[in-house]
Protein backbone atom coordinates (compact mmCIF):
# COMPACT_ATOMS: atom_id res chain seq x y z
CA UNK A 1 0.00 0.00 0.00
CA UNK A 2 1.52 3.41 -1.10
CA UNK A 3 2.08 6.02 0.92
CA UNK A 4 -0.76 8.14 -0.69
CA UNK A 5 -3.45 5.24 -0.15
CA UNK A 6 -2.63 5.08 3.49
CA UNK A 7 -3.30 8.65 3.99
CA UNK A 8 -6.17 8.63 1.94
CA UNK A 9 -7.70 5.85 3.93
CA UNK A 10 -6.67 7.60 7.29
CA UNK A 11 -8.19 10.70 6.12
CA UNK A 12 -12.02 8.82 5.25
CA UNK A 13 -11.64 7.46 8.78
CA UNK A 14 -10.82 10.34 10.46
CA UNK A 15 -13.75 12.12 8.41
CA UNK A 16 -16.20 9.19 9.72
CA UNK A 17 -15.39 9.65 13.40
CA UNK A 18 -15.66 13.36 12.95
CA UNK A 19 -19.30 12.74 11.57
CA UNK A 20 -20.33 10.10 14.21
CA UNK A 21 -18.73 12.64 16.84
CA UNK A 22 -20.78 15.14 15.35
CA UNK A 23 -24.27 13.43 15.07
CA UNK A 24 -24.06 12.50 18.76
CA UNK A 25 -23.17 16.13 19.46
CA UNK A 26 -26.02 16.93 17.52
CA UNK A 27 -28.56 14.70 19.48
CA UNK A 28 -29.56 16.63 22.34
CA UNK A 29 -28.56 15.24 26.15
CA UNK A 30 -31.37 15.41 28.72
CA UNK A 31 -30.21 14.53 32.63
CA UNK A 32 -33.19 13.40 34.76
CA UNK A 33 -32.78 12.64 38.24
CA UNK A 34 -35.37 10.57 40.10
CA UNK A 35 -35.00 11.12 44.07
CA UNK A 36 -36.08 7.80 45.90
CA UNK A 37 -35.48 7.01 49.50
CA UNK A 38 -32.33 5.47 51.29
CA UNK A 39 -30.66 2.69 49.75
CA UNK A 40 -31.70 -0.58 52.12
CA UNK A 41 -35.22 0.40 51.07
CA UNK A 42 -37.55 -0.01 48.12
CA UNK A 43 -37.62 3.23 46.71
CA UNK A 44 -34.20 3.39 45.93
CA UNK A 45 -33.36 0.16 43.76
CA UNK A 46 -37.51 0.48 41.86
CA UNK A 47 -35.56 4.40 40.91
CA UNK A 48 -33.04 2.44 39.61
CA UNK A 49 -34.94 0.11 37.32
CA UNK A 50 -36.77 3.10 36.23
CA UNK A 51 -34.10 5.71 35.29
CA UNK A 52 -32.37 2.32 33.27
CA UNK A 53 -35.49 1.90 31.37
CA UNK A 54 -36.40 5.47 30.42
CA UNK A 55 -32.77 6.51 29.68
CA UNK A 56 -31.65 6.23 26.34
CA UNK A 57 -27.81 7.83 26.13
CA UNK A 58 -26.40 9.09 22.71
CA UNK A 59 -25.00 6.27 20.56
CA UNK A 60 -27.49 3.78 22.21
CA UNK A 61 -28.57 0.66 20.05
CA UNK A 62 -31.97 1.10 18.79
CA UNK A 63 -34.83 -0.07 20.60
CA UNK A 64 -35.99 -2.24 17.90
CA UNK A 65 -32.51 -3.95 17.71
CA UNK A 66 -32.59 -5.05 21.21
CA UNK A 67 -31.04 -1.66 22.19
CA UNK A 68 -32.69 0.73 24.82
CA UNK A 69 -36.22 2.00 24.73
CA UNK A 70 -35.96 4.73 26.59
CA UNK A 71 -36.13 8.79 25.84
CA UNK A 72 -33.43 9.37 23.12
CA UNK A 73 -30.69 11.61 24.34
CA UNK A 74 -32.38 11.35 27.34
CA UNK A 75 -29.93 10.01 30.72
CA UNK A 76 -32.43 9.33 33.88
CA UNK A 77 -30.38 8.51 37.04
CA UNK A 78 -31.74 7.79 40.61
CA UNK A 79 -30.46 9.22 43.47
CA UNK A 80 -30.82 8.30 46.94
CA UNK A 81 -32.42 10.78 49.84
CA UNK A 82 -34.28 11.27 53.15
CA UNK A 83 -37.86 10.20 51.66
CA UNK A 84 -40.93 11.18 50.46
CA UNK A 85 -40.67 14.60 52.02
CA UNK A 86 -37.08 15.54 51.19
CA UNK A 87 -37.98 14.57 47.41
CA UNK A 88 -40.96 16.96 47.32
CA UNK A 89 -38.98 19.70 48.62
CA UNK A 90 -36.01 18.99 46.28
CA UNK A 91 -38.15 18.60 43.49
CA UNK A 92 -40.35 22.38 43.99
CA UNK A 93 -36.95 23.85 44.58
CA UNK A 94 -35.50 22.43 41.56
CA UNK A 95 -32.59 20.38 43.16
CA UNK A 96 -34.37 17.21 41.55
CA UNK A 97 -36.43 17.11 38.30
CA UNK A 98 -38.70 14.29 39.68
CA UNK A 99 -39.18 11.84 42.59
CA UNK A 100 -40.84 9.39 44.22
CA UNK A 101 -43.16 10.42 47.47
CA UNK A 102 -46.06 8.72 49.51
CA UNK A 103 -49.65 9.68 48.17
CA UNK A 104 -50.89 10.89 51.50
CA UNK A 105 -47.43 13.12 51.80
CA UNK A 106 -47.61 14.33 48.29
CA UNK A 107 -51.53 15.16 48.63
CA UNK A 108 -50.99 17.09 51.96
CA UNK A 109 -48.14 19.17 50.51
CA UNK A 110 -50.23 20.18 47.37
CA UNK A 111 -53.10 21.39 49.39
CA UNK A 112 -51.23 22.57 51.96
CA UNK A 113 -53.58 20.52 54.87
CA UNK A 114 -52.90 17.20 57.55
CA UNK A 115 -49.43 17.23 58.01
CA UNK A 116 -48.68 20.08 56.31
CA UNK A 117 -51.06 22.64 57.39
CA UNK A 118 -50.59 25.95 57.82
CA UNK A 119 -47.72 25.99 54.74
CA UNK A 120 -47.80 27.29 51.71
CA UNK A 121 -49.78 24.78 49.49
CA UNK A 122 -47.43 23.30 46.45
CA UNK A 123 -48.73 24.41 43.89
CA UNK A 124 -46.58 22.92 41.14
CA UNK A 125 -46.63 19.44 42.42
CA UNK A 126 -47.33 16.98 39.89
CA UNK A 127 -47.75 13.23 39.46
CA UNK A 128 -46.56 10.95 36.50
CA UNK A 129 -47.64 7.74 37.57
CA UNK A 130 -48.76 5.68 40.94
CA UNK A 131 -46.35 2.84 41.44
CA UNK A 132 -47.03 0.56 44.30
CA UNK A 133 -48.55 0.23 47.15
CA UNK A 134 -46.18 1.04 50.51
CA UNK A 135 -46.57 -1.05 53.97
CA UNK A 136 -46.01 0.11 57.11
CA UNK A 137 -43.21 -2.02 58.64
CA UNK A 138 -42.97 -1.81 62.84
CA UNK A 139 -40.00 -3.92 63.40
CA UNK A 140 -38.77 -5.26 66.76
CA UNK A 141 -37.23 -8.36 68.10
CA UNK A 142 -39.15 -11.47 68.38
CA UNK A 143 -38.36 -11.69 72.23
CA UNK A 144 -38.88 -7.65 72.54
CA UNK A 145 -42.52 -7.89 74.49
CA UNK A 146 -43.56 -5.35 71.95
CA UNK A 147 -46.91 -6.81 70.74
CA UNK A 148 -49.05 -3.64 69.87
CA UNK A 149 -48.34 0.10 69.55
CA UNK A 150 -49.79 0.45 72.40
CA UNK A 151 -46.08 -1.21 73.87
CA UNK A 152 -43.95 1.39 72.25
CA UNK A 153 -45.03 3.82 75.18
CA UNK A 154 -41.27 4.33 77.32
CA UNK A 155 -39.23 2.64 74.43
CA UNK A 156 -36.84 3.36 72.10
CA UNK A 157 -38.08 3.82 68.25
CA UNK A 158 -36.39 4.69 65.76
CA UNK A 159 -39.29 6.97 63.84
CA UNK A 160 -36.67 7.69 60.82
CA UNK A 161 -35.58 11.28 59.12
CA UNK A 162 -37.87 14.21 59.74
CA UNK A 163 -37.14 14.32 55.90
CA UNK A 164 -38.97 11.05 55.27
CA UNK A 165 -42.73 9.93 55.23
CA UNK A 166 -42.40 7.34 57.36
CA UNK A 167 -41.55 9.91 60.04
CA UNK A 168 -44.89 11.88 58.60
CA UNK A 169 -46.50 8.15 59.42
CA UNK A 170 -44.90 6.78 62.43
CA UNK A 171 -45.79 10.09 64.22
CA UNK A 172 -49.97 9.30 62.56
CA UNK A 173 -49.80 5.82 63.95
CA UNK A 174 -48.52 6.94 67.57
CA UNK A 175 -50.92 9.82 67.47
CA UNK A 176 -53.80 7.24 66.92
CA UNK A 177 -52.89 5.10 69.40
CA UNK A 178 -53.31 7.90 71.82
CA UNK A 179 -49.50 8.59 72.05
CA UNK A 180 -46.91 11.42 70.78
CA UNK A 181 -43.39 11.41 69.82
CA UNK A 182 -42.29 12.32 73.39
CA UNK A 183 -43.56 9.23 75.26
CA UNK A 184 -41.29 7.45 73.11
CA UNK A 185 -37.50 7.88 73.02
CA UNK A 186 -37.21 8.63 69.68
CA UNK A 187 -34.03 8.05 66.85
CA UNK A 188 -34.55 9.35 63.44
CA UNK A 189 -32.33 6.49 61.86
CA UNK A 190 -32.63 5.09 58.46
CA UNK A 191 -32.37 1.91 56.68
CA UNK A 192 -29.46 -0.27 58.25
CA UNK A 193 -28.68 2.08 60.80
CA UNK A 194 -31.96 1.16 62.44
CA UNK A 195 -31.44 -2.54 61.52
CA UNK A 196 -28.13 -2.46 63.62
CA UNK A 197 -28.97 -0.16 66.20
CA UNK A 198 -32.09 -2.84 67.00
CA UNK A 199 -29.72 -5.71 66.65
CA UNK A 200 -26.80 -4.21 69.20
CA UNK A 201 -29.91 -3.24 71.64
CA UNK A 202 -29.52 0.54 71.25
CA UNK A 203 -33.31 1.00 70.14
CA UNK A 204 -36.60 -1.57 70.74
CA UNK A 205 -38.49 -0.95 67.77
CA UNK A 206 -38.19 1.03 64.55
CA UNK A 207 -40.73 2.26 61.40
CA UNK A 208 -40.29 1.55 58.06
CA UNK A 209 -42.86 2.26 55.47
CA UNK A 210 -41.90 0.21 52.37
CA UNK A 211 -43.01 -1.87 49.56
CA UNK A 212 -42.85 -5.44 50.58
CA UNK A 213 -40.14 -6.97 50.42
CA UNK A 214 -37.89 -4.35 51.79
CA UNK A 215 -33.77 -5.54 51.06
CA UNK A 216 -33.27 -3.94 54.71
CA UNK A 217 -35.46 -5.88 56.30
CA UNK A 218 -34.84 -9.51 54.05
CA UNK A 219 -31.18 -9.18 55.61
CA UNK A 220 -32.45 -8.53 59.45
CA UNK A 221 -34.52 -11.35 58.93
CA UNK A 222 -31.91 -13.66 58.50
CA UNK A 223 -29.64 -12.81 60.92
CA UNK A 224 -32.12 -11.75 63.78
CA UNK A 225 -35.17 -13.51 64.95
CA UNK A 226 -37.80 -10.68 64.62
CA UNK A 227 -41.17 -9.60 64.44
CA UNK A 228 -43.37 -7.48 62.73
CA UNK A 229 -45.86 -5.32 65.19
CA UNK A 230 -49.52 -5.62 63.87
CA UNK A 231 -51.07 -1.74 63.58
CA UNK A 232 -54.68 -2.68 63.52
CA UNK A 233 -57.92 -2.48 65.79
CA UNK A 234 -59.88 0.39 66.25
CA UNK A 235 -57.06 3.16 65.95
CA UNK A 236 -56.15 2.14 63.10
CA UNK A 237 -59.63 1.81 61.66
CA UNK A 238 -60.00 5.37 63.00
CA UNK A 239 -56.57 6.24 61.23
CA UNK A 240 -57.74 5.02 57.61
CA UNK A 241 -61.50 6.90 58.51
CA UNK A 242 -59.60 9.91 59.27
CA UNK A 243 -57.04 9.99 56.32
CA UNK A 244 -58.38 8.25 53.24
CA UNK A 245 -55.03 7.59 51.93
CA UNK A 246 -54.28 5.07 54.46
CA UNK A 247 -55.68 1.49 54.11
CA UNK A 248 -55.80 -2.03 55.56
CA UNK A 249 -53.75 -4.47 54.70
CA UNK A 250 -51.54 -7.44 55.43
CA UNK A 251 -48.15 -8.24 54.79
CA UNK A 252 -48.06 -11.89 54.12
CA UNK A 253 -46.47 -15.07 56.06
CA UNK A 254 -42.62 -15.41 54.41
CA UNK A 255 -42.26 -12.33 53.26
CA UNK A 256 -39.14 -11.73 55.79
CA UNK A 257 -37.56 -15.49 57.15
CA UNK A 258 -39.65 -16.71 60.46
CA UNK A 259 -42.19 -13.70 60.25
CA UNK A 260 -46.07 -14.88 60.32
CA UNK A 261 -48.66 -12.63 58.64
CA UNK A 262 -49.48 -9.36 60.06
CA UNK A 263 -52.18 -7.06 59.89
CA UNK A 264 -51.14 -3.44 58.93
CA UNK A 265 -51.70 -0.26 57.19
CA UNK A 266 -50.60 1.15 53.57
CA UNK A 267 -49.95 4.18 51.25
CA UNK A 268 -49.54 4.43 47.74
CA UNK A 269 -46.19 4.99 46.20
CA UNK A 270 -46.11 7.67 43.33
CA UNK A 271 -43.74 9.29 41.04
CA UNK A 272 -43.70 12.93 40.80
CA UNK A 273 -42.53 15.96 39.06
CA UNK A 274 -42.80 19.54 38.74
CA UNK A 275 -45.36 21.49 35.99
CA UNK A 276 -42.51 23.33 35.25
CA UNK A 277 -41.11 20.50 33.56
CA UNK A 278 -41.28 20.61 29.27
CA UNK A 279 -44.49 18.41 28.42
CA UNK A 280 -42.76 16.36 25.66
CA UNK A 281 -40.15 15.63 27.73
CA UNK A 282 -42.73 14.24 30.49
CA UNK A 283 -45.12 12.33 27.70
CA UNK A 284 -41.94 10.46 26.75
CA UNK A 285 -40.68 9.78 29.71
CA UNK A 286 -44.48 8.32 30.98
CA UNK A 287 -44.73 7.02 27.46
CA UNK A 288 -41.05 4.63 27.74
CA UNK A 289 -42.27 4.46 31.42
CA UNK A 290 -44.80 1.74 29.65
CA UNK A 291 -43.68 0.43 26.38
CA UNK A 292 -43.18 -3.70 26.76
CA UNK A 293 -39.38 -3.16 27.09
CA UNK A 294 -40.06 -2.02 30.31
CA UNK A 295 -42.18 -4.49 31.75
CA UNK A 296 -39.62 -6.61 31.28
CA UNK A 297 -37.33 -4.46 33.37
CA UNK A 298 -39.68 -4.07 36.04
CA UNK A 299 -40.89 -7.89 36.75
CA UNK A 300 -37.22 -8.42 36.46
CA UNK A 301 -35.51 -5.94 38.19
CA UNK A 302 -37.11 -5.82 42.18
CA UNK A 303 -39.70 -8.02 43.98
CA UNK A 304 -42.09 -4.61 43.65
CA UNK A 305 -41.40 -4.17 40.06
CA UNK A 306 -44.74 -6.71 39.35
CA UNK A 307 -47.17 -4.63 40.81
CA UNK A 308 -46.15 -1.56 38.86
CA UNK A 309 -48.89 -1.44 35.91
CA UNK A 310 -50.14 0.63 33.60
CA UNK A 311 -53.93 -0.99 34.56
CA UNK A 312 -53.02 1.11 37.76
CA UNK A 313 -51.11 3.79 37.07
CA UNK A 314 -53.76 6.38 38.23
CA UNK A 315 -54.29 4.63 41.40
CA UNK A 316 -55.51 6.89 44.68
CA UNK A 317 -53.89 9.88 42.17
CA UNK A 318 -54.76 13.17 44.81
CA UNK A 319 -52.01 15.59 42.93
CA UNK A 320 -53.04 17.21 39.31
CA UNK A 321 -51.26 14.98 36.37
CA UNK A 322 -48.14 16.96 34.68
CA UNK A 323 -50.02 17.93 31.00
CA UNK A 324 -47.04 15.45 29.23
CA UNK A 325 -48.35 12.73 31.50
CA UNK A 326 -52.08 13.27 31.27
CA UNK A 327 -51.46 13.21 27.25
CA UNK A 328 -50.18 9.78 27.08
CA UNK A 329 -53.34 8.28 29.29
CA UNK A 330 -55.46 10.01 27.08
CA UNK A 331 -54.05 7.99 24.26
CA UNK A 332 -54.01 5.15 26.13
CA UNK A 333 -57.65 5.40 26.89
CA UNK A 334 -56.99 5.48 30.82
CA UNK A 335 -58.68 8.79 30.48
CA UNK A 336 -61.71 10.33 29.15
Amino acid sequence: MTFMTKAIRAAAVGAAMIAGIGATQAQEINFFTIGTGGTAYTYYPVGGVIANAISNPPGSRPCEEGGSCGVPGLIASAVSSRGSVDNINAILSGLRDSGFAQSDVAYWAATGTGTMDGKEPAKNLRTIAALFEEHIHLVALADSGINSVADLKGKRVSLDEPGSGTYVDAKLILEANGMGVDDVTAEALKGNAASEALRNGKIDAFFVVAGYPTGGLVELASAEDIKLVPIDGDAAAALTKKYGFFSASEIPEGTYEGVGSVKTVAVGAQWFTSADKDEELIYQITKALWNDKTRKLLDNGHAKGKAITLETALNGVGVPLHKGAERFYREAGLLN
